[in-house]
């Protein structure tokens, strides 16, 4: 297929750069009253004033991906090629935020973001349940104009005037929060932002790369193609623990950029309880356990397998494979749980893992095509080396699917992401490792390699090698 050329992205990231210049220079001009940066704050090209009202940065994000060669006996329509293979990815995102009042108890934000996503990914985004690049949109008809990521309303309502210091950002641009407080938010944003976060395991931009390492890939979580949704989301945080919960819209059809506006027939609800407790004695931890539910127009595995093989769908539909989205039906049910927990455990070393489940009945539909997870890792900070900047990460993944999803793969059927027209089933591992170097200011460059064992779950295909090399600009 063709690929955009890169000048169009890259112009538009550029345009963003010199509106973050221009915004920056005339708050320097205001005089506004600031504070020196915290000793944790992100590295960045420009600097950021904290303790100013507005916020402003933005981020420029370039994989460059390959795939050696591998076993493949056969391959389907939703295939992950076995050819060699190489595709680049660019994502660029302004952030910006203003704060109205002052007052630390009754905190807003008023939050807008607009971002650029350009490039393509290997086999078009087909044939793995953990993909190797989270930066890739994976409807490739959408192109590369900006759009606005995220518009919202953020809210805190302070239970104290005991205060506490928080790292300001693009979702909250304080430096001090109240310890015990209501945070409430409004708008389209994109629910990993403040569900199943993960300090080790989260971030495409400077850690891994892959989908279910960074997320949990067993929570399919409501999401248009490019990740977005609009909802609604309550959060209570105490000294040492926090609860949310979020009601969101979900897209019309499984993979959709189009959201469905019904919310009594299509949503998505996630509650989440939050422990800061290290279970090692002087050392920082959290443990994080999800529970979500999607109603949507989805279709079941079982059904669309039952009334291929009876024959029922050729006659009526001349369908020649089983076909989910003959059997959608609308509030169908989909629910799950996930288990999140980090632990430091020396100055310079992290230890993550997350575990997911969900029931398999209905379709995978927003996300990716997993129905259970398991994951561990960790991150190596190099001060040892004089390069205290730098990382080096290394995480194991093992995804699967049920029986009744296994039964529509092998019997030809399509997901929005897996198909290779038959399957021998076998879980898909992944292994994953990168470095990442701080190079100069908000300049890294990471390399990164992924082994992928029965990609899309068939035994019978792989095992897959891919490398990356990534290019971030923090500004």
């Amino acid at each position: 297929m063709h690929i955009r050329p890169a000048n169009s992205p890259i112009m538009a990231l550029v345009r963003l750069l010199a509106a973050a210049g221009l915004a920056l220079s005339f708050a320097v001009a205001s005089g506004a009253q600031t504070s020196a940066a915290p000793p944790d704050a992100p590295l960045t090209l420009l600097p950021h004033r904290y303790g100013a009202r507005y916020w402003v940065s933005g981020q420029v994000n370039v994989i460059f991906q390959g795939r050696l060669p591998f076993h493949s006996p056969y391959q389907g329509d939703n295939s992950f090629h076995n050819s060699a293979e190489y595709k680049t990815s660019l994502l660029g995102t302004l952030f910006t935020a203003v704060r109205p009042w002052k007052s630390i108890r009754y905190q807003n934000d008023l939050i807008l973001d607009v971002e650029s996503s350009g490039g393509r990914g290997l086999s078009q985004a087909l044939g793995l349940a953990g993909f190797t690049n989270l930066d890739v949109v994976r409807n490739p008809s959408l192109g590369s104009k900006p759009y606005l990521a995220r518009y919202s309303i953020h809210q805190v309502l302070g239970l104290t005037d005991e205060t506490a210091s928080q790292q300001p950002g693009p979702f909250a641009t304080a430096d001090k929060v109240p310890v015990r407080r209501v945070e409430l938010r409004l708008g389209k944003l994109t629910v990993p932002d403040f569900f199943d976060a993960n300090s080790i395991g989260t971030d495409s931009h400077l850690q891994f790369m892959n989908w279910t390492v960074d997320n949990n890939g067993a929570w399919d979580y409501a999401a248009d193609t490019r990740g977005y949704t609009v909802g609604a989301m309550a959060e209570y945080d105490d000294r040492s623990w926090s609860i949310r919960y979020g009601l969101f819209t979900m897209p019309t059809v499984a993979n959709g950029i189009d959201m469905d506006w019904a919310i009594s027939r299509a949503h998505a609800s996630n509650t989440e309880f939050e422990l800061r407790h290290g279970l090692v004695r002087g050392r920082n931890g959290v443990t994080r356990l999800l529970f979500y539910s999607n109603r949507a127009h989805m279709g079941s595995y079982r059904e669309a397998v039952r009334d291929f093989l009876n024959g029922f769908d050729t006659l009526h539909y001349g369908a020649t494979r089983p076909d989910i989205t003959l059997h959608e039906k609308f509030s169908a049910l989909k629910y799950g749980v996930g288990l999140n927990t980090e632990q430091e455990v020396t100055d310079r070393l992290r230890l993550f893992g997350r575990f997911g489940w969900n029931d398999g009945a209905t379709e995978s539909y927003a996300y990716t095509e997993v129905e259970q997870t398991f994951e561990l890792g960790g991150d190596y900070n190099m001060a040892r080396l004089h390069r205290p900047n730098d990382k080096a990460g290394v995480a194991f993944v093992s995804n699967a699917i049920k029986r009744d999803h296994q039964a529509y793969l092998k019997n030809g059927g399509l997901g929005f992401l897996l198909g290779d027209g038959k399957l021998n089933y076998g879980r898909e591992d992944i292994l994953e490792t990168y470095y990442n170097l701080h190079a100069w200011r908000g300049l890294y460059y990471a390399v990164d390699v992924q082994h992928i064992a029965d990609p899309g779950y068939n035994r019978d295909r792989g095992p897959a090698w891919v490398g990356a090399v990534r290019t971030h600009i923090d500004f």
